[in-house]
């Protein structure tokens, strides 16, 4: 059965109760996303993971047209909807919903709830209740987890957040420097998050760095976090997309050629060419028609996108 620490209740919900949450997110999410920070992008309209990471990259570019060096540390929350703390989640809601009744009635929604667990040979676990968690299956659930964070506290580096996947990066000319600040504002974060009882999974978040001097290639950062330095990695991946220290997405690349050639798009491109070529072999202008056009992007796109944007 693997780690159960790996598996995660769901709710199959009724057609009523869907239909209640979405007329609740479309009232609630009009007057609450104004009030979010800008860095945190996650399932809110307008944004998505490649602006997340354009914007990301377009610091560590300008780092490197200011001749700096740039550190960053790419945070993994553990079970991060899980681990929300009820009591808090309402004092937060209630900070940018000043709605007593309808806080109070969105928290009845996700909270109170229990769950069995069932083998595949008709054994049951005893019921148990769910104590701090948002339902990861609930329409409300990134509006709920965006709020809930929606203070993270003021750090020297500029932060980045996509939903649970927060980043931090920070520049300067001196690598003791950027080691400071990104040890600096780990411990912030890491007080910050205990305080709201969400918990960093050190074997996942790393530190990295982006320079161009070929001469410190191999050169590592040490991030202190909880008295011990952070695992490094020369090629981390954020929302899917590969980094390297100059950004030159060498290994993104071979990834998706990859994985473009292992399946059959490639074939389902080549016959969308033939096709588009023989259809429009009188055409002194061939193009393809708007039937081609969404056979590539059923094709080719899916294998290249990250998560739907």
């Amino acid at each position: 059965m693997g780690d159960p620490k790996s598996y995660r209740p769901i709710s199959l919900l009724c057609v009523p109760f869907k239909i209640l949450e979405r007329l609740i997110y479309a009232r609630v999410e009009t007057i609450t996303d104004p009030l979010l920070p800008q860095e945190q992008a996650g399932f809110r309209h307008g944004r998505s993971t490649v602006d997340q990471v354009t914007l990301l990259t377009q610091d560590i570019d300008d780092s490197f047209s200011a001749k700096k060096k740039a550190g960053a540390v790419f945070v993994d929350l553990t079970a991060a909807c899980d681990t929300v703390w009820h009591r808090g989640h309402i004092c937060k809601l209630l900070r940018l919903l000043p709605v007593t009744h309808m806080v109070h009635m969105i928290m009845e929604m996700v909270s109170n709830r229990s769950f069995t667990l069932t083998t595949g040979n008709g054994q049951r676990s005893r019921l148990r209740r769910l104590k701090n968690d948002v339902p990861q299956e609930s329409v409300l659930t990134p509006l709920l987890f965006n709020i809930y964070t929606s203070d993270l506290p003021t750090t020297i580096s500029r932060k980045h957040a996509y939903a649970d996947d927060p980043a931090i990066m920070h520049a300067d000319g001196y690598w003791l420097a950027v080691e400071g600040a990104l040890s600096k504002d780990m411990a912030t974060l890491r007080k910050y998050l205990q305080t709201w009882k969400l918990k960093v999974n050190t074997t996942i978040t790393v530190s990295t760095a982006f320079h161009l001097n070929n001469k410190e290639a191999k050169r590592e950062l040490k991030v202190n976090f909880n008295n011990e330095n952070l695992p490094f990695c020369s090629e981390p991946k954020y929302l899917g997309v590969t980094l390297d220290r100059s950004l030159t997405y060498r290994r993104h690349l071979e990834s998706l050629r990859k994985k473009t050639t292992s399946c059959r798009a490639p074939e389902a491109a080549c016959w969308l060419w033939l096709r588009c070529w023989s259809n429009n072999a009188a055409n002194s202008h061939p193009s393809p028609g708007p039937f081609d056009c969404r056979v590539l992007r059923s094709c080719l796109v899916p294998q290249c996108s990250y998560p739907p944007y």
